[in-house]
């Protein structure tokens, strides 16, 4: 029972950014994208997602994004090769709740301020890519 309370706090606390997520997944789904649920997560794909992960400023965009307790891939095969990765992304949603994009972003600056790249030397990042290896 308490497992539970605790879940449905993280998934509370979690939840404006699951929105933005929902909001997203939809355009995918009318663009002719697709959803999928895994455990606690919506994962949504194809369709509009393609282009919109394709702008992402890194490198050649970005295969997937975690937004709260949804993930948007460019292709269901993104989604399932990133899954681990984007795993940690929702455990750091759970424990940062609305004020997770603002210190995602602010440690992002604060690497590119010292001259480093501001993903990949982003703390939120080196956990999802040492969690998920």
């Amino acid at each position: 029972m308490f497992r539970r309370v605790l879940l449905l706090l993280a998934i509370v606390w979690a939840s404006p950014w699951t929105l933005l997520g929902l909001l997203a997944g939809l355009l995918g789904l009318a663009t002719g994208g697709a959803v999928q649920r895994t455990g606690k997560v919506i994962e949504c794909y194809g369709g509009a997602l393609q282009w919109l992960l394709a702008k992402a400023p890194i490198v050649g965009g970005a295969s997937a994004m975690t937004l709260g307790h949804v993930v948007i891939g460019r292709t269901q095969y993104d989604i399932e090769r990133t899954r681990a990765h984007e795993a940690v992304h929702v455990a750091q949603y759970e424990r940062w709740g609305l004020f997770f994009i603002p210190a995602y972003f602010a440690c992002s600056a604060w690497q590119w301020y010292r001259g480093r790249n501001p993903y990949f030397d982003n703390p939120f990042e080196r956990e999802a890519y040492d969690t998920a290896d």
